[in-house]
């Protein structure tokens, strides 16, 4: 593989770890900036909903630009933003230098598979893909939880300069790494990929990905709370329940390519639902001892995000069926669904948490679990995912 497509996995690793290492330092961020906790998770649902609205936007209106500096700059202003966060005087800047970093974010995700896709012969195209995103994967093994305990030990604003580090890193090896001239095809207008919501079946799709993802982050958003409050573990263990949810993610997310592969995506979709309901409803049980709300946390990372190659491999599948001349345009707005459903649970768990306490959360997560799961049961067409789709997502 050449290292030009590891200078893009190092850069998703710094945006995957920006992104999520914040759920472990919402409290210590809340006491020092003196904002509610609840306020603090603005923090992470305004970052989703930037790039909800950031990924087609700007995506469209920086079609024409080169590909080579177009990703460069993404990465500088990824880097500015960060830094800018870390000496944040109040919360208002550092939410304002949030909403700049996700705007980064979501254009870099949106153009990077394709750069990726560019730089090797057809045929490891996959391979390429699954590479750069594997830079994510590691940031949810390794980089939250560390990032998280670096924050616990050093003070929050030490991470941001970390990702910093890791940004000028990024920027130094996309400079040197990636070619002069890298082709690419410009995307459709904006207002052509919005005519993809016209789309019964699409829409099924969006809406299933921000309801599911959604039930996830009404709780995981405020995990630490719950586990420093609730359990009473120290803040390192809550370092450690970020390990276990994070491989659990991993082993998830290939397991649910793996079922749809055998029960297609109507059935697979609603097992992953019914077992991500069930592990959230033992959550306010097991959140009183710690051995069982850590192997709790492994079992919810599991199903959690078990449901993002099962989904993402449909829209692709639905989009190759009918709209086969938008395929890219149709897999990124199930991103936006997937940042969008992270945005909404995050303003749901924190407004759960402020009128009935953190350990509330988990109910309002089950009912966006079971919401998802009757859309699939009613409105979802049962179809098998295509081999070649699948393979895509699941790598």
């Amino acid at each position: 593989m050449p290292r030009s497509v590891l200078s893009l996995a190092i850069s998703t690793f710094a945006i995957g770890t920006t992104e999520f290492v914040i759920v472990g330092l919402i409290p210590s961020m809340a006491e020092d900036l003196r904002v509610s906790v609840p306020t603090a998770g603005l923090l992470v649902s305004l970052y989703a909903l930037s790039i909800t609205i950031g990924a087609p936007l700007f995506t469209a209106l920086t079609g024409r630009v080169d590909r080579r500096e177009l990703v460069i700059w993404l990465m500088v202003v990824f880097l500015a933003g960060n830094l800018a966060a870390g000496f944040a005087p109040g919360f208002a800047t550092l939410l304002a230098a949030r909403v700049i970093t996700a705007f980064a974010h979501a254009v870099f995700f949106s153009v990077g598979a394709a750069v990726a896709s560019s730089l090797v012969p057809r045929e490891k195209a996959n391979g390429a893909v699954a590479v750069m995103f594997g830079g994510l994967t590691v940031a949810m093994v390794l980089g939250v939880p560390l990032g998280s305990w670096i924050g616990e030990t050093f003070g929050w604003r030490v991470p941001f300069l970390v990702v910093t580090a890791l940004a000028a890193v990024s920027v130094t090896s996309l400079v040197l790494l990636l070619p002069a001239r890298i082709s690419h095809t410009p995307p459709t207008g904006l207002l052509s990929q919005l005519r993809l919501l016209r789309n019964g079946r699409l829409v099924t799709m969006y809406l299933i990905t921000a309801l599911g993802f959604g039930a996830n982050f009404v709780v995981f958003t405020y995990v630490s709370p719950l586990l420093t409050s609730v359990t009473g573990v120290s803040e390192s263990m809550v370092n450690v329940g970020l390990v276990f949810f994070g491989i659990a993610t991993v082993i998830g997310n290939f397991w649910g390519g793996r079922l749809a592969d055998r029960l297609g995506t109507k059935r697979a979709v609603i097992v992953v639902l019914l077992g991500l309901a069930a592990s959230l409803a033992l959550l306010p049980a097991t959140a009183h001892s710690t051995v069982p709300v850590m192997v709790n946390l492994a079992v919810w990372g599991f199903f959690g995000f078990a449901i993002n190659p099962v989904v993402q491999a449909g829209v692709v599948m639905v989009a190759e069926d009918e709209v086969p001349e938008s395929v890219g345009a149709a897999s990124g707005f199930n991103i936006a669904a997937f940042n969008l459903g992270i945005s909404g649970g995050s303003l749901i768990g924190g407004r759960v948490l402020e009128d009935a306490g953190v350990l509330a959360t988990p109910w309002a997560a089950i009912f966006l679990a079971l919401t998802a799961a009757a859309v699939t049961g009613f409105a979802l067409k049962g179809h098998t995912v295509h081999p070649a789709a699948l393979e895509a997502v699941t790598k």
